[in-house]
């Protein structure tokens, strides 16, 4: 997996100018947008935070610039987190992604993958305010895409566990390399989906999920595959018990 081996100096600002100076060529294209849908190429200018290869934030950069796989293969790495919600039955509400989502439409993933965003709230330099930035983005994006009142998402039920280092590509042009962190949340909650982020969703059990692997008609997004692959099905079986001892993982996995 390309590394970030380039850094800021402690003084300097973490600005967009940044990325420039550190990746001097950078594709800014924005005919890979040309087609999709208008919603969703507004969010691509949202501003992602670059980080290191220590997780540690370098830049900002626009959700485009940071997901084409030109600037991924040159290196540039960014923060996101994913959610893995249960309801009471200990069941993970999984969400199938948007036709108009630009990467990795249609597939089906866990209850909600996205990034903070470079704004001080959502931003941190260690470990401990990454974890706090990343859980006001994922309450806000819980709103965002299911509908989900903060309220029924407060922020300290998340659980922090770990955060993983992958790359992976959605197509020719679009791709993901990020430091990934992994929050559990159990909760009983209401939707009001937004279609033009999720096409549908579904309940599971660890046996329902992994019957839906089995299944050719589900079509899943690389991250959540690591995950299931690697981790979550012994989390989850530590849901109401013993769950600590994976929570707080201060190594970054790489996958």
């Amino acid at each position: 997996m390309a590394s970030t081996s380039t850094t800021t100096t402690a003084t300097e600002p973490i600005t967009a100018e940044t990325i420039l100076r550190l990746f001097p060529d950078i594709d800014t294209n924005n005919e890979a947008l040309d087609g999709h849908d208008e919603e969703q190429i507004r969010l691509m200018d949202e501003v992602c935070i670059v980080l290191d290869n220590n997780d540690l934030p370098i830049g900002k950069a626009s959700k485009k610039i940071c997901h084409l796989m030109t600037n991924i293969e040159k290196g540039l790495l960014h923060r996101a987190f994913s959610v893995f919600l249960f309801n009471d039955k200990n069941e993970l509400l999984l969400q199938q992604r948007a036709t108009e989502k630009i990467t990795f439409p249609d597939l089906w993933t866990n209850t909600c993958c996205s990034h903070p965003l470079g704004v001080p709230s959502e931003t941190g330099s260690n470990l401990p305010d990454s974890i706090m930035g990343v859980k006001r983005a994922a309450q806000r994006k819980l709103e965002h895409e299911l509908g989900i009142k903060p309220e029924q998402v407060p922020i300290d039920d998340f659980r922090f566990l770990t955060r993983i280092h992958y790359k992976a590509p959605s197509n020719g042009q679009w791709g993901e390399h990020e430091i990934d962190y992994i929050l559990f949340i159990k909760a009983n909650v209401d939707l009001d989906v937004n279609p033009n982020e999720v096409r549908d969703t579904k309940y599971v059990s660890p046996d329902q999920l992994k019957q839906l692997f089995t299944d050719p008609s589900y079509k899943f997004t690389p991250w959540f595959k690591l995950i299931c692959d690697s981790m979550l099905f012994e989390w989850w079986k530590h849901l109401d018990s013993g769950l600590e001892k994976f929570m707080n993982e201060q190594e970054i996995r790489r996958m």
